[in-house]
């Protein structure tokens, strides 16, 4: 049984922050394209188009292009495959996961006063996974260059004003046990003496020391810096496994009203759950001749992350008849404002050998769950320009172009100096995008053929940590009367280099994802 520790804050001036990075803002700022059969067919272009259940998640004006009463459900089977290649070497690992994609209901209620140019209300409400965490990910190779050891030194020589940390925040006490000090760093840091050591930080050093990684310059000095003890020269063979679940959902209720049935007007209020989990585990062995000394010949570093929470947003939306057949649309989607909590736990094991002896192994393993403070992280609003072209009962073109600034995430409260420089961080890594949905659909009788495209811009200024979208979808509807039957089948692919860690060895993989998804939709007319 695991020993659950809490991360109170002691003071106003103290910090919540802790292993936070960019990379969790990006995760949950992004929304992958969900919802139902036809939306996921058509690209996800439906801006201008409304008259789906789905289409309110894009502009909740949609609703009122309804004429009668509505309910569906989606369900869908995701597939995605993960190749890697670090330094030469190509593996690759995959993940396959069924869930209930979308479900919702629209209510028409039409105005009969023949004097009054408010036509109709529609009231809705929907929920929708919109990002599936599911994912597979395993990269192995041999670095040519660097060691896991510049991880635990960049946390033990830069953690305390900038300089090391203390001899006492690493080593045993009489009768003191790698748990209780574990415990205790992260119970007791920061504090009016160390106000900017933060416990994450102090862990990360003491794990390097306890596994002989990392070692004191001058063991007198209880303020000395540390160096490594992992052997130099290159030649590490190094994997990394990544096991990701969990989801994005979101809950919406959803109003809006026609006038002459030329415009159409909407809001939605949004209710946003997340829950994720994340297990990885780093190994590296040291394939360096050893001629004297000792050194660490192989480790396994293991990193179990939960985080969890909620939060809200509002979207407002308006779509224009032009004329009869071109349409307009405008949309905009407030930040999302998201309460979370992180629970994190940690071991790490070792083998060191001296020259000419035999192996030793060192378990580093609290055995201690992190439970830290609850945050604020505020994802970036989103606005989306649309325009449909529709041909009478002939089928339709549609085109949405939206446009996220994810340099407008931030970590919050903003008085504490971690999230202060993380936000700085993210305003420095991350950019505005663009992101591009086109759909098209072409009715015979009572079959409807459908095909989209989507492009989505890179979060990150350079491109690569996080790479262009590209998606290609398909499918077909059959209109029963009363009973829809819908059919979608989507394909993605976007490439990354992720570093392993965030700061001392940053070194990761290319990696090359591609997820197939096939969704089915069943829609009543009430």
């Amino acid at each position: 049984m695991k020993k659950i520790v809490f991360l109170l804050v002691a003071g106003l001036s103290f910090g919540v922050s802790h292993s936070q990075e960019v990379s969790d803002a990006v995760r949950y700022a992004q929304d992958n394209l969900t919802g139902t059969a036809r939306f996921r067919a058509m690209g996800g272009a439906f801006g201008a188009v409304g008259g789906d259940l789905s289409s309110l998640s894009v502009n909740p004006a949609g609703s009122a292009i309804f004429a009668n009463n509505q309910t569906g459900v989606t369900l869908s089977n995701q597939s995605i495959k993960n190749n890697s290649n670090y330094f030469g070497t190509h593996t690759s690992d995959d993940k396959n996961s069924f869930l209930l994609n979308q479900a919702g209901a629209v209510f028409v209620f039409h105005d009969r006063n023949p004097n009054s140019n408010w036509t109709k209300i529609a009231i809705g409400a929907s929920y929708e996974n919109t990002n599936n965490f599911d994912n597979n990910n395993f990269s192995a190779g041999t670095n040519p260059t660097k060691s896991i050891d510049g991880y635990f030194l960049a946390y033990a020589n830069k953690s305390n004003n900038g300089g090391p940390v203390p001899q006492s925040f690493v080593g045993l006490g009489n009768n003191e046990s790698i748990g209780d000090l574990y415990d205790f760093l992260g119970t007791n840091l920061p504090n009016k003496q160390y106000p900017n050591l933060t416990g994450y930080s102090a862990q990360q050093a003491m794990l390097g020391y306890q596994g002989f990684i990392i070692n004191t310059v001058n063991i007198n000095d209880p303020n000395s810096a540390y160096n490594t003890n992992v052997r130099a020269g290159g030649n590490y063979y190094q994997e990394n496994e990544v096991y990701e679940t969990g989801y994005n959902s979101k809950v919406s209720f959803n109003i809006a009203t026609s006038y002459k049935d030329r415009l159409y007007l909407g809001a939605n209020l949004n209710v946003h759950v997340t829950d994720y989990r994340r297990t990885s585990s780093f190994y590296e062995r040291n394939g360096n001749p050893l001629v004297a000394g000792e050194t660490i010949s192989s480790l396994r570093f293991n990193n179990e992350q939960y985080t969890y929470g909620n939060g809200f947003s509002f979207q407002l939306g308006a779509i224009a008849k032009v004329t009869e057949s071109f349409r307009l649309g405008l949309a905009y989607e407030s930040n999302t404002w998201y309460e979370l909590y992180d629970e994190i736990s940690q071991s790490l094991y070792t083998t060191r050998q001296a020259a000419g002896g035999q192996p030793i192994d060192k378990p580093v393993n609290p055995n201690v769950v992190n439970v830290y403070e609850p945050y604020t992280l505020q994802t970036p609003g989103k606005t989306t320009f649309s325009a449909a072209y529709v041909f009478g009962k002939s089928g339709l073109i549609s085109v949405d172009y939206a446009i996220k600034d994810y340099g407008n995430t931030k970590y919050k409260p903003t008085s504490d100096q971690g999230f202060r420089g993380l936000n700085n961080q993210i305003s420095d890594e991350l950019t505005s995008t663009g992101e591009l949905r086109v759909g098209a659909e072409y009715k015979i009788k009572q079959l409807s053929l459908r095909g989209g495209y989507r492009f989505e811009g890179s979060p990150y200024k350079d491109g690569t940590t996080i790479g262009d979208l590209t998606s290609y979808s398909g499918g077909l509807g059959y209109n029963f009367g009363t009973t829809k039957v819908d059919l979608a089948y989507s394909y993605l692919e976007r490439k990354s280099n992720q570093g392993f860690f965030a700061q001392g060895f940053t070194d990761g993989a290319n990696i090359s994802s591609k997820l197939n998804n096939v969704s089915l939709t069943l829609l009543f007319e009430l």
